[in-house]
């Protein structure tokens, strides 16, 4: 069964990209959200059947904090995209894995296998 994983980006082309290489290794894509409020419907609505997330910190809605923290009542692990790395995600939310912007295909791939173990599937 393909990972079921939900994108959350204001960028509308890279979330293209990305969407496109999630869909290259495999992955059911839910999204890509580009406000919190489009991601905090779409985790009410796919919370339980969520395998992990990759949240943008810095959408022009706000920061996707709020969608990790619905995440989190789910059980479903996320990894913030930055361009800043792990200085650019807030303190309380340090423990989650970063992947730092400009990232190749590769290290996609390696966030995917991260997520999908931390689900525990």
């Amino acid at each position: 069964m393909a990972p079921r994983l939900l994108l959350v980006d204001d960028d509308p082309i890279l979330a293209i990209l990305v969407a496109d290489w999630l869909s290259e290794c495999g992955c059911d894509v839910v999204g890509p959200a580009r406000t919190v409020k489009a991601a905090l419907d779409l985790v009410e609505t796919e919370g339980e059947a969520l395998d992990g997330a990759l949240l943008d910190v810095a959408l022009e809605s706000g920061e996707s904090y709020p969608v990790a923290d619905a995440l989190a009542l789910f059980g479903v692990p996320y990894a913030f995209v930055t361009g800043h790395g792990l200085g650019g995600v807030a303190p309380g939310y340090r423990h989650a894995p970063v992947l730092a912007k400009p990232f190749q295909f590769e290290d996609l791939q390696r966030m995917i296998d991260r997520l999908v173990v931390l689900r525990g599937k």
